[in-house]
């Protein structure tokens, strides 16, 4: 997750300056990570694997859901 996400380190503009933002900026990580990014071994995501979701999910539905 470190080397994924640039948050964490402090070399860019897009570190976190609060640690409110920190926390929201991993949640979402990982929820794309685990529902819209297909896992290169696994040929699907970690959602469809674990029988969370039938397909793997956009962004504009990961907002969505969220949102909801």
């Amino acid at each position: 997750m470190r080397m994924t996400l640039r948050r964490f380190t402090r070399l860019t503009n897009g570190y976190s300056k609060s640690l409110r933002h920190h926390k929201a900026m991993q949640a979402l990580f990982m929820a794309f990570y685990n529902f819209c990014r297909k896992h290169k071994t696994l040929k699907q995501t970690p959602a469809m694997a674990a029988a969370l979701a039938e397909k793997p999910w956009t962004m504009k539905e990961l907002i969505e859901r969220v949102a909801a």
